[in-house]
């Protein structure tokens, strides 16, 4: 059942992928933002995946990320999302971001539910 407080933690290792320079937002070797933001988004995913049904998932919409400090390569980074919001469909979640030295992101994101078969459909022309 969905319900307010519905929690996830999806953490990663920085990797050369992961950096700025890899990932074409900069030009050093750091973890990129879209880098953190793609493991903010999965936190969020996560904290409500289980409480739907099968044939449901859901998308993300907005996003709105603070990226405020580096995390080196070989670092882990923990993101966190918490549900904080329903409103029929649509989900809102606070974010935090973390590496071992504290800190590094926050933020907000909203995630719509969908049947999976009716969203593709919407893509078959």
């Amino acid at each position: 059942m969905l319900k307010k407080g519905l929690y996830y933690t999806s953490s990663a290792t920085v990797t050369a992928e992961k950096t700025a320079i890899a990932m074409g937002s900069g030009d050093m070797e750091v973890l990129a933002t879209p880098a953190l933001v793609a493991l903010l988004e999965n936190a969020a995913m996560e904290a409500v995946i289980e409480e739907l049904d099968d044939d449901q998932t859901t998308v993300g919409a907005r996003i709105d990320v603070m990226h405020t400090r580096p995390t080196a390569v070989g670092a882990t980074v923990r993101a966190t999302a918490i549900l904080t919001d329903i409103d029929g469909r649509k989900l809102t979640f606070v974010l935090k971001a973390e590496d071992n030295d504290g800190a590094i992101g926050q933020g907000t994101h909203v995630r719509y539910i969908v049947n999976r078969s009716r969203f593709l459909a919407k893509l078959k022309k």
